[in-house]
C-alpha cells in the first residue's frame, strides 16, 4: 500500500497532503533566485492553512529568509496573525476593500495598502482618518503594454485592477491629496504563470523600465517598488518545480541600470508569489466511486470534484489534472476524470492517460498545494470539505478539515420556541 493509500485509509478521501518540508524547500529556492535585498510576499490567497503559512514565515540561520505576507480580506489577516506575521510586515490588497476591514486591518497594525483606484485611495484615507494614522499606499500600475504574450494576463487590458499607466499623470495630484496616506511606491502585478526564465525576466525587466519611467515623469520618489511576481509551477500534472538560474543575476544588472542606488534601499524591492512556493507541497488524494462507459467513452467517477480543487477548474482554466504514477502502474488507460457534484461542469481532466481503475482504488494529483479547498466550490451541494494533512517528511504534524457552519444575527434565526 503507497502511502498516499494508507493516509486515506485512515482518514478518508478526499484528502489533501502537503509536505511543509517541500514548502521551506521552495522558500529557500526562490529566495536564492533573488537579488539578497529583496522582499518575497508570501500571497495567503494560495493555501491559507495555518501551518503552510507559519512555515514560510519562518526563518533565521538554518531556515533562510522569511517571507512577509500580502493578503486581500479581513480573514487572511487573521490567518496571517496566526500564523505569526506582524501587521508591519502585511500588504493589504485587492480592488473591493470596505471600510469595516480597512478599519480592522489598521487597527491591527496593518500600515500597507495596496491602491487599486482614486476611490480606494479615498476609502484607504478615510479609515486611516478615523483611526488616528498614516498609511503607506503603493499605486497598483495597469501598464498599457506588456513583455510576456503568454500565461495569464494580469495587465494591459481594462481591469478592476490597478490604476491605467497612461492615466496616472492626471489622477495623481487627487491621490497625492488624501489625508491619512502618503504615496511609498508603485505595486505591478503584469502576469501570473509565466511560460519560462525568459519571459519572466523579460516582464520584470519591462515593469522595472515603467516604474522608472513613471517616477522621473511624475517626480515621484519611489521609496518601495512591488514587481509582481509570475513563477511558474507545474500545476496538477507530474513535473518538478523549475529553479530560476539567471533571474538574480538579470534582475540586479536592470535595476542597477534603471534604480542605481537600490542596492541601499532606495527603493527597496520586493516580489511576490503564491503558487511557486507551496504548489509541489501538496498532492490530492482521491478515491474512485464508479466508472462507467457513455457512448464510446469512459469516465472515472471520483469523490473528490470542483468543490474539492478549484472552482477555477470549472471555470475551464486549470484543465487538465494528471493522476500521478506509481512506478509499477502503466497508464494503459484513457478516461475523463469527474467528481461526485450533480452537474456537467465537475470535470477535472478530459481524456487522462491512467492504470486501469475499479471502485475502491485511489489515485493522487501531484503539484496541488495552491488553490485547493479554498479555491473550490467547497460548499457547493453541502459535501464536506476534504481533509488536510501536514507532514514533515516523514512525521505527521496534524490532521484537519474545515467545517461548514452558519451563524445567525441576534433575533434572526429560527424560533427555536416552536
Amino acid at each position: 500500500m503507497t502511502r498516499y493509500a494508507d493516509l486515506a485509509e485512515r482518514y478518508g478521501s478526499p484528502l489533501y497532503v502537503y509536505d511543509l518540508q517541500r514548502v521551506a524547500t521552495a522558500r529557500r529556492d526562490l529566495f536564492a533566485a533573488l537579488p539578497e535585498e529583496f522582499d518575497l510576499f508570501y500571497a495567503i490567497k494560495a493555501n491559507p492553512h495555518p501551518e503552510v503559512v507559519r512555515t514560510l514565515r519562518e526563518g533565521g540561520a538554518d531556515a533562510g529568509k522569511a517571507c512577509r505576507a500580502e493578503i486581500s480580506s479581513t480573514g487572511e489577516l487573521a490567518v496571517a496573525l496566526e500564523a505569526g506575521f506582524r501587521g508591519e510586515e502585511i500588504l493589504y490588497t485587492g480592488p473591493g476593500k470596505t471600510g469595516r476591514e480597512l478599519r480592522e486591518a489598521i487597527a491591527l497594525g496593518v500600515r500597507m495598502f495596496s491602491v487599486e483606484s482614486p476611490g480606494d485611495m479615498r476609502h484607504i484615507g478615510a479609515a486611516a482618518v478615523e483611526s488616528g494614522v498614516e498609511v503607506e499606499a503603493l499605486l497598483r500600475i495597469n501598464s498599457v503594454s506588456a513583455s510576456a504574450t503568454t500565461s495569464i494576463r494580469m495587465t494591459g487590458t481594462p481591469s478592476q485592477f490597478g490604476i491605467d499607466s497612461e492615466t496616472l499623470a492626471d489622477v495623481l495630484p487627487e491621490l497625492r491629496s488624501v489625508p491619512g496616506t502618503r504615496i511609498a511606491g508603485f505595486h505591478f502585478f503584469p502576469l501570473s504563470n509565466a511560460k519560462n526564465e525568459e519571459a519572466l525576466i523579460g516582464e520584470f525587466q519591462n515593469t522595472i523600465a515603467l516604474a522608472a519611467r513613471l517616477e522621473q515623469e511624475l517626480d515621484l520618489p519611489l521609496r518601495f517598488l512591488d514587481i509582481g511576481g509570475g513563477f511558474t509551477l507545474p500545476y496538477a500534472v507530474p513535473g518538478e518545480r523549475p529553479v530560476y538560474g539567471k533571474l538574480r543575476s538579470e534582475l540586479e544588472s536592470t535595476l542597477d541600470v534603471h534604480f542605481p542606488q537600490w542596492r541601499s534601499g532606495a527603493p527597496r524591492i520586493a516580489c511576490e508569489s503564491g503558487r511557486y512556493l507551496v504548489g509541489d507541497s501538496g498532492t490530492l488524494v482521491a478515491g474512485v466511486s464508479n466508472v462507467k462507459e457513455s457512448r464510446g467513452r469512459k469516465f472515472v467517477i471520483l469523490d473528490a470534484g470542483i468543490n474539492t480543487f478549484g472552482g477555477m477548474s470549472g471555470l475551464g482554466r486549470l484543465l487538465p489534472v494528471a493522476v500521478q504514477l506509481d512506478a509499477e502502474e502503466e497508464a494503459s488507460d484513457t478516461a475523463t476524470l469527474v467528481g461526485p457534484l450533480c452537474t456537467p461542469g465537475d470535470i477535472l481532466g478530459r481524456e487522462v492517460a491512467l492504470p486501469p481503475l475499479a471502485a475502491g482504488d485511489v489515485v493522487s494529483i501531484p503539484n496541488a498545494g495552491a488553490y485547493g479547498p479554498t479555491a473550490s466550490l467547497l460548499m457547493f451541494l453541502g459535501r464536506p470539505a476534504p481533509t488536510e494533512v501536514i507532514v514533515r517528511g516523514d512525521e505527521l504534524v496534524s490532521v484537519s478539515r474545515i467545517d461548514h457552519t452558519r451563524s445567525y444575527q441576534v433575533g434572526s434565526g429560527p424560533d427555536v420556541r416552536q
